[in-house]
């Protein structure tokens, strides 16, 4: 029977799964899901190709599942749907590879104590995505896992690109910009062809906007720089992170507020962004939504923030043939996405005010001279295919 391949993405309080099957050669995608609420009230649901429920269970409050449960919830309902079908492997997204995985990986104990070592670099992803993998090496050992990294794909970046302005030892040590999102980039990168192929052989800056933003500057599909650097915690405002920001007002508060580590950590990563700058929420829904002046302005400082960024990145590719917007805000936020191509009339990008509305996936008039698309991105099945290849199936 076809063998299938199974793709885990773990966050703080939820799992998301999905779940392909290997058909004449190429990956199907049958089924995906979550369970979110893990620690309140789990509540499980999956759906097939069609977006039908197919599969629901909630636990109530006061029934914590946490990853271990919610995982022996899901592997015991995908065998239930692979119905004697071989899984052949599951692959998971892990935010931060370092400096020593160019490539997804398959993981052993000796990968994951490696891993490990970067939780202080992604403390929002990083411990939750090795928490099924860590609890699969010792409930099913034999299992194949694969790990596909967020930052695999900068990795080729140019060295200048990845460089702070910091003595070179430290660059040596690790001390780089790894950027992030490489998997929705990679899969951005494989599909653009379909739509722009002078794009895809071009300069290309595509925008992944969701409650975590970056953008990343394309050269034949290839990425040279991108706005996320160290941490995840670089580059645009976010939901409730900070974005860039000149490290003396660090010094400042630890100086003369007396913050510990711990409480900047939580200032950058939990209490800033969108969510900080609004009091309102860090949702861009309700922001959108919102009368509130400061709603407005958590708005005007996230496209203004993005409009500087692309031109930083245009500069690093000597010009742009096209922006590409993914993610949860590029694909569905046409409000953001105008005010966006509008800033960036400079650079030659005519927005076509219906098909925006319409959502696309062509942005820009015909005689625009830079394009402007939406491709949604699709992370899962760029982690499919490359669970598929390390396992050799």
């Amino acid at each position: 029977m076809d063998p299938a391949i199974a793709v885990l993405n773990a966050g703080s309080s939820s799992i998301k799964f999905s779940l392909f099957v290997l058909r004449a050669g190429a990956l199907e995608l049958t089924h995906r899901g979550r369970i979110e609420g893990l620690f309140t009230a789990p509540h499980f649901v999956a759906r097939d190709r069609g977006g039908q429920i197919v599969g629901e269970k909630s636990w109530g409050s006061g029934a914590p599942l946490g990853h271990g449960g919610a995982l022996a919830h899901l592997l015991g309902y995908v065998r239930e749907l692979l119905a004697g079908r071989h899984l052949a492997g599951i692959g998971h997204r892990v935010v931060h590879g370092g400096a020593n995985h160019l490539q997804p990986v398959r993981v052993d104990a000796a990968v994951l104590e490696d891993l490990e070592r970067h939780v202080p670099l992604a403390p929002l992803h990083q411990p939750h995505n090795l928490a099924p993998i860590r609890e699969l090496l010792e409930t099913a050992p034999d299992l194949p896992q694969v790990a596909c990294f967020d930052t695999s794909f900068h990795r080729g970046m140019p060295q200048l690109a990845q460089m702070f302005a910091l003595p070179f030892e430290m660059y040596e040590q690790g001390v780089r910009r790894y950027g992030f999102h490489g998997l929705s980039y990679e899969y951005v990168a494989s599909v653009m062809g379909d739509v722009d192929s002078r794009a895809a052989h071009g300069r290309c800056v595509v925008l992944h906007l969701g409650n975590g933003s970056s953008m990343c500057a394309l050269l034949a599909g290839h990425s040279v720089a991108t706005t996320m650097g160290f941490t995840a915690a670089d580059g645009l405002p976010m939901g409730t992170r900070c974005g860039a920001l000149d490290p003396g007002v660090l010094l400042y508060l630890m100086e003369r507020r007396g913050m510990d580590a711990r409480q900047l950590q939580e200032l950058l990563y939990q209490q800033s962004g969108m969510l900080g700058v609004s009091g309102v929420s860090s949702d861009m829904r309700a922001l959108l939504a919102s009368d509130e002046p400061r709603a407005r302005l958590a708005v005007d400082l996230y496209c203004y923030r993005i409009g500087r960024e692309l031109g930083s990145l245009a500069a690093a590719l000597g010009g742009i043939d096209a922006l590409v917007f993914t993610a949860g805000i590029g694909e569905n936020a046409a409000p953001i996405r105008e005010r966006v191509c509008q800033h960036a009339a400079w650079l030659g990008v005519e927005l076509d005010g219906e098909a925006n509305r319409a959502g696309g996936p062509r942005l820009s008039t015909t005689a625009s001279r830079v394009s402007a698309w939406v491709i949604p991105t699709d992370e899962e099945s760029m982690i499919a295919r490359h669970t598929r290849t390390v396992i050799g199936v």
